[in-house]
């Protein structure tokens, strides 16, 4: 039998859209609703979690840093992990745990009991981004990839929203660990989430798991006749790229890997003060509980029409110049938030935030999904994100701490744009020579023929 010779990466590329990638865009999507309701849950909480525990503004924001360690650490080690074992086992560990300790949170006597729940949530939470969002990339057609990467991590502001709009309306009559019990759902769902999440199909190839390699590649090319004489071969570079963490800084990759980490620090130090403080930020500005949950819902609203507007955008033009511009734009709209205005304006404010600081973050992960060679792919966006993290530790208690001081709106606004600023300029210099999509080349191809790899 004469032997047929597939190329993945452009069967993958160029695939039309089927029923599959609306699988695993509604899985990872799923996934991530649940992993930003666990997200913004503290937000919804932290009001009466003050009151409860007699915290100071200072103590709040430690206790909201915790789940931001528990996300620093979680990204970088389930990225690194992802790469060695595989998207899907990996992802099924961090649904349990941010699913059932968010669930245990619901039962903490004490902030210090609380704080150690919430970290290991963390490490779940945080894993968990990368690793979806390099699944869906990788089995995304190629003239829609950043737009669906959007759609899928805009999740993540679908599930602020439903955080949000949730506890307008429970927490009042039912307290604060309603939230936490409606958390638990993934966990039930785990069976269902591993029979229905295929593998990376490059990870697949790579490993020389050819049978399910060859299954998975007949539903994305219907047409083509795959047999066990098949030959798969990925052409991305894989020679070193062995070495995940160093192959970060090579193939003048360096500079660029420091910018995207600075631009993660300046995005999530912006994104986890709001999300943070938002309500509490509203309710000193003279508005009631109810009313300060709405504002977080516009900002999650505003997130997910940035994510998949700036997705679409993003496939028309490129990532670069359409984050350096929402960021800038997200600075311009913080500062005005600092002033007087009428609701109508506000609101709208607040979704601009939302748009350019939730959505760029969501648009920073693709911009490194994109770059990035598939053998380092999960490892950059977790170093990214792990390194990210920090920054999103350093906004709740910087924020915090602010309140202590009793500034002014305008000053607090402006201290939480300056970082959008500097993401901007981060984001500009990078360097897209050195970009995987731009250096196309068969370099040492993987090669799968029959069950003998090379």
């Amino acid at each position: 039998m004469e032997s047929q010779t597939l190329n993945i990466n452009k069967v993958i590329d160029e695939a039309k859209f089927k029923p599959f990638h609306w699988k695993v865009l509604f899985w990872c999507l799923l996934i991530i609703i649940f992993d930003g309701y666990d997200l913004i849950i503290y937000g919804v909480a932290l009001p009466l979690l003050m009151e409860e525990w007699a915290l100071t503004t200072v103590q709040a924001g430690f206790l909201a840093s915790a789940a931001l360690f528990g996300m620093m650490f979680g990204a970088i080690f389930f990225g690194t992990l992802s790469d060695k074992i595989g998207r899907k086992k990996t992802i099924m560990i961090c649904v349990a745990l941010f699913s059932s300790f968010t669930f245990f949170g619901a039962f903490a006597t004490g902030p210090v009991q609380f704080a150690v729940l919430r970290f290991i949530a963390g490490l779940g939470i945080g894993g968990v981004m990368p690793i979806c969002v390099a699944l869906t990339s990788e089995y995304a057609p190629k003239r829609m990839r950043s737009t669906l990467v959007a759609i899928m991590f805009s999740g993540y502001a679908i599930g602020g929203m439903a955080s949000a709009l949730l506890g307008s309306f429970l927490v009042v009559d039912y307290g604060w660990e309603i939230m936490f019990y409606i958390a638990g759902i993934p966990t039930l769902l785990l069976p269902i989430i591993w029979k229905m999440l295929p593998e990376s199909l490059m990870y697949l190839v790579k490993e020389g798991r050819e049978k399910e390699a060859r299954k998975i590649v007949q539903k994305l090319a219907p047409n083509e006749n795959v047999t066990t004489s098949t030959t798969l071969l990925l052409d991305e570079p894989t020679k070193g790229d062995d070495a995940p963490i160093r192959s970060l800084f090579s193939k003048n990759r360096g500079f660029t890997t420091i910018m995207f980490w600075v631009a993660f620090f300046m995005c999530l130090l912006m994104v986890y003060a709001l999300a943070s403080w938002l309500p509490k930020l509203m309710i000193q500005a003279g508005y009631s509980l109810g009313a300060s949950m709405i504002f977080l819902f516009a900002l999650s609203i505003g997130g997910m029409v940035g994510a998949i507007g700036g997705g679409v955008l993003a496939d028309k033009f490129h990532l670069k110049p359409v984050l350096t511009v929402m960021f800038a734009a997200g600075a311009a709209a913080l500062i005005l938030l600092g002033y007087n205005s009428p609701q109508i304006v506000l609101y709208s404010l607040i979704a601009v935030a939302g748009a350019t600081t939730i959505g760029s973050q969501i648009l920073l992960y693709t911009f490194v999904a994109q770059y990035y060679p598939t053998a380092v792919r999960t490892t950059a966006m977790g170093w990214a994100s792990g390194v990210g993290r920090i920054g999103a530790i350093v906004g709740p208690i910087l924020t915090g701490a602010l309140l202590t001081l009793e500034l002014s709106h305008q000053m607090n606004f402006l201290f939480i744009a300056i970082p959008g600023v500097i993401a901007a300029g981060a984001i500009f210099f990078v360097n897209l020579n050195a970009a995987v999509d731009s250096k196309r080349q068969p370099v040492q191809p993987v090669i799968l023929e029959g069950s003998v790899t090379s």
